[in-house]
């Protein structure tokens, strides 16, 4: 397709503005290190996929026209950031910690990464209804196989979204590290991630579903 780079500069620059999912990144990063959070990482790209997916099954239509399916998702994803920031906030370092050597620990650490991001990101009906409104416009009927486009354009979203997630992933990692040395910068961290996340919250809470 001609307009794939147009398509990869929209999801450069979706990616690029702050929300939950690079907040969750970079907290992941700092309080549990890089491992949790590339593990996030996937959680991410599986919410991504599953979008992409409703998205071209039309599900996503669903929430542009029945008001309380859109209401459902949202109330969700604003009591689940709100969870977040206020486990943020009453964490007792922000400080990377240290796991044992245990393998089960280690798993069950993982898994619930995984969780997180695929929780963050699917409870966001903003995401899906992002889905449903770039992936069209970059698909031609005229070209044929309008589903080989979608996968490749779904394909292409959630590639971009892995490689913003690791970077986003690795930059919190190295934070961390900085604030273990740093108290102060530790408890500025903690107050500035809360507000965000509770301000997320309340971006979502206060979104016009629709009329």
């Amino acid at each position: 397709m001609a307009d794939m780079w147009i398509f990869v500069g929209a999801l450069t620059v979706a990616y690029l503005v702050p929300g939950p999912d690079m907040l969750l990144l970079l907290d992941t990063g700092a309080r549990q290190g890089r491992n949790q959070a590339l593990a996030t990482v996937i959680g991410l790209a599986i919410a991504r996929a599953a979008h992409v997916t409703l998205a071209v099954l039309g599900l996503a239509a669903l929430l542009q026209t029945a008001a309380w399916a859109f209401e459902i998702v949202r109330v969700v994803g604003v009591v689940y950031l709100v969870w977040i920031g206020i486990s943020i906030f009453r964490a007792s370092s922000l400080a990377p910690e240290r796991f044992g050597a245990a393998t089960d620990a280690a798993s069950r650490g993982y898994a619930n990464a995984i969780l997180r991001g695929l929780v963050t990101n699917i409870s966001n009906p903003k995401a899906l209804l992002f889905c449903s409104v770039l992936l069209p416009q970059f698909v031609h009927p005229a070209l044929g196989n309008v589903g080989g486009q979608f996968l490749l354009l779904g394909a292409v979203l959630v590639s971009v979204g892995i490689g913003f997630d690791c970077f986003y992933a690795l930059a919190g990692s190295t934070f961390g590290r900085l604030l273990a040395r740093h108290r102060k910068a530790e408890t500025a961290q903690r107050w500035v991630f809360t507000s965000l996340l509770l301000g997320f919250a309340a971006r979502l809470a206060l979104a016009q579903g629709p009329q």
